[in-house]
């Protein structure tokens, strides 16, 4: 099936959940926000919400630092 995924097309096979796109993107659940669809999820609904076809995914990275 076909998602965009932070903007761009991305082909992932069908019956994923966020927490398995995640992992296959390897990607540590806790550094990241995810956007299904325009929502954000809960890091509690990663592995209990399905990825479907169409769908808008958006990853944002947690960067740590901060002013000096």
């Amino acid at each position: 099936m076909r998602i965009m995924l932070n903007g761009e097309p991305f082909e992932l096979e069908a019956g994923r959940t966020i927490a398995q796109l995640l992992g296959q993107l390897d990607i540590d659940a806790r550094r990241v926000a995810v956007e299904h669809n325009l929502v954000v999820l809960r890091r509690s609904l990663y592995d209990t919400t399905p990825v479907q076809d169409g769908d808008e995914i958006e990853i944002v990275n947690f960067v740590g630092g901060g002013a000096q």
